[in-house]
């Protein structure tokens, strides 16, 4: 095949250069809705998700199991039926954008419905059979529109430039403009607004902390998802597929193929497929249900703050000087590591026994071990936003270079199904595990203590645990190799083979137009 061909086959130093040149094909316009576009994937209260579902729309833990056990099989089957569809998908406005476009409006109505829940279903308990039916029921509506927009946004980004240096350039650019311009900010704006209701900032009315905390939700989860909505679109409108796809269609037995062929994808699936089992509590419940300062995120983050724009500005370094492997080793476990010794710190003083003590349970102590991990995450924090989306994308050209198609909407289904059976594993346990410690889901709205042992398992849910359960993800990606003359001489060829396309196009469609030109004229002599 083409890998094993190239060897053999020689390029100039012009060619071989031609993945590291500074090519440009996305202009300023399209450059600007890309920005915004993936401002809106983070432009949302989804932190708090979990917390939503539980404490104000108060859907019963067990409830909650069932109900992810059900998405979890619908999000595996749906998920192998929508890329096929995608996958064969040839239209004047692309194969991805009639997706994004065509299902905006609906995605955007679906999440609404979600965050109106609690006022659907006002007053009923947390073990309403209705209100269950309707959650499950739009879980699986919002998993399949979701379904498509991610395999299309996903191909997106492969297509949108056929240059890997301009498409790290979009990457990059994007999430240092996100990073320093705010994209967080109605998460933290919610962040504040939840701890100045739990510490009785505002004066409860009648109806108590439970309606503060419905308008704070319902408010933020509306506007955000409005927004966000009105962004992404802007960019679909405005945005080209410049990769050519192959006329001809490739079938599933070509696409499941060049997935099986395709080891840099293989890699990526099993590294996150083992990754996928690390069972992971939430930090915002810590911080909330603890330390009761939720907005601890925001604090612990404002000596790092400088170093995130900064951290971009690495990348570029980075790249030329070490191995894809190697970054994307660094920048996925660094957390995970500094996390290790944030719970050593907590347990200073901690009695097992008892299950009291701990500087776990201290604010301020924690608020410096925290803002200490954030400082250290963050010098790599824009070599984690750019590298992993760059190896998907490599790997996509990868599978152009040796099978001479790419099936993007099959790839990353069958990358993303691998961690989704085994993150949905997880997802069942770490929320059958809540409710088996004896996690009070009304001690939040009724201004109510958790236990000490659930505090200490809320701790430990977000800091040893997940590092002890999803370490083994590291190791398939010490067998990635696409780097240095392979990943060269992969380009120059694509680069070529994309000319000889091209041409091959254009005399096409000149031999179209002359043809057409002679039948007029005999019609016109016929006349």
């Amino acid at each position: 095949m083409a890998e094993n061909s190239n060897a053999a086959q020689q390029f100039t130093d012009e060619q071989l250069g031609y993945v590291y040149e500074n090519r440009r094909y996305v202009g300023t316009k399209e450059t600007v809705g890309f920005v915004l576009w993936d401002a809106a994937q983070s432009l949302n209260i989804n932190t708090y998700t979990t917390r939503f579902i539980t404490n104000i729309v108060k859907i019963d833990l067990g409830y909650q199991t069932i109900q992810k056990a059900i998405n979890s099989v619908w999000d595996i089957v749906n998920d192998i039926f929508m890329a096929a569809i995608v996958e064969k998908t040839r239209t004047r406005w692309g194969k991805f954008r009639p997706y994004l476009l065509g299902l905006a409006v609906p995605g955007c109505i679906a999440t609404l419905c979600y965050w109106f829940m609690p006022i659907i279903f006002s007053g009923t308990s947390s073990m309403s059979l209705g209100k269950f039916i309707f959650y499950v029921l739009l879980e699986i509506l919002r998993e399949g529109v979701g379904t498509f927009q991610g395999i299309a946004r996903t191909g997106m980004l492969a297509t949108i430039t056929p240059h890997p240096v301009d498409r790290t350039r979009l990457i990059t650019i994007a999430n240092f403009a996100s990073g320093t311009f705010g994209e967080k900010l109605p998460e933290q704006i919610m962040t504040i607004i939840l701890d100045l209701i739990d510490n009785n900032v505002f004066k409860a009315g009648k109806n108590g902390k439970e309606s503060q905390y419905l308008m704070a939700f319902v408010g933020m989860g509306a506007f955000t998802t409005i927004v966000s909505s009105g962004m992404s679109f802007w960019f679909f409108m405005n945005s080209k597929e410049r990769i050519m796809q192959s006329v001809q269609t490739p079938s599933i037995k070509d696409s499941v193929k060049s997935i099986i062929n395709n080891k840099p994808v293989l890699l990526m699936t099993l590294a996150d497929f083992l990754a996928g089992f690390g069972i992971s509590g939430s930090k915002s419940d810590y911080y909330i249900d603890v330390l009761h300062f939720a907005s601890m995120t925001m604090v612990a983050g404002i000596p790092a703050a400088p170093l995130s724009p900064i951290s971009f500005s690495f990348v570029p370094w980075f790249r030329r000087r070490f191995s894809s492997r190697f970054l994307y080793i660094v920048s996925n476990e660094i957390g995970s590591i500094l996390y290790v010794f944030v719970f050593l710190f907590g347990c200073i003083g901690f009695n097992p026994k008892t299950m009291k003590g701990g500087l776990y349970r201290n604010k301020w102590a924690m608020l410096v071990a925290m803002a200490t991990w954030e400082v250290i995450w963050t010098l790599f924090y824009g070599l984690k936003s750019v590298i992993g989306t760059e190896l998907y994308n490599e790997s996509m050209d990868y599978c152009e270079w040796k099978n001479g198609y790419r099936t993007e909407a099959m790839t990353s289904v069958a990358k993303g199904l691998a961690a989704k059976v085994s993150q949905a594993v997880s997802g069942v346990v770490t929320t059958a595990l809540k409710k088996f410690v004896g996690y009070n889901q009304n001690a939040y709205t009724k201004g109510e203590e958790q236990p000490d042992y659930v505090k200490f398992y809320l701790f430990a849910m977000f800091t040893i645990i997940p590092v002890i359960t999803g370490s083994f993800g590291v190791i398939p990606m010490l067998f990635y190799d696409l780097h240095g003359k392979k990943k060269e001489r992969m380009y120059a060829e694509l680069l070529q083979r994309r000319k000889d396309a091209c041409t091959a196009a254009s005399e096409d469609n000149l031999d179209a137009v002359r043809e057409m030109e002679e039948k007029l004229k005999e019609s016109k002599l016929h006349k």
